[in-house]
C-alpha cells in the first residue's frame, strides 16, 4: 500500500483551498508549476514523490501565514475519508499556534505525523513556550 502525504505550500498557479491529488513528478509539475522565490513547500511535494508517496497538495497564498487556506484544506482532509492512508502532513513555513493546533487535531485522529523545520518548530515553541 502506498501512503499519502498531504502538503501545504505556494505555488505559480493552481486553484487555492482545493485538494489536489498527485501520484508523479509531471503531474505536479503541469497543474501547479515552479514555486516562488523562498518557497519550500513543491520541495516537499517533489521529495514525497521521489520516496514513492501518493501526494495531496494544497497551494497557499503565502507559505506560513494564510490561516484559512490551511484550516480549509485540513477541513478537508478530516471530512473528507476520501484519503484514509494519509500518513504525513507537511506545513513549511507554519509557526503559528492555531495551524498547528488544527493539523494536530488531524494527526492524532488519523495517526499521521507533522512534516516541520526547525526553525517553524522554534517559532512555535518560542511563541507558546511561555
Amino acid at each position: 500500500m502506498r501512503y499519502t502525504v498531504a502538503v501545504f505550500g505556494e505555488a505559480e498557479r493552481g486553484n487555492f483551498q482545493t485538494a489536489f491529488f498527485c501520484q508523479n513528478l509531471e503531474q505536479l509539475e503541469s497543474h501547479f508549476g515552479n514555486p516562488p522565490e523562498n518557497s519550500v513547500g513543491i520541495q516537499f511535494a517533489i521529495q514525497s514523490l521521489l520516496y514513492d508517496r501518493n501526494l495531496i497538495f494544497f497551494r497557499v497564498k503565502e507559505e506560513g501565514f494564510s490561516t484559512s487556506d490551511y484550516l480549509q484544506g485540513l477541513y478537508q482532509l478530516e471530512k473528507q475519508h476520501l484519503f484514509s492512508n494519509i500518513k504525513a502532513v507537511g506545513m513549511p513555513g507554519v509557526g503559528n499556534g492555531e495551524i498547528i493546533g488544527a493539523s494536530e487535531t488531524f494527526c492524532n485522529i488519523y495517526n499521521s505525523i507533522l512534516i516541520t523545520s526547525e526553525a517553524d518548530l522554534y517559532d512555535y515553541l518560542t511563541d507558546h513556550g511561555s
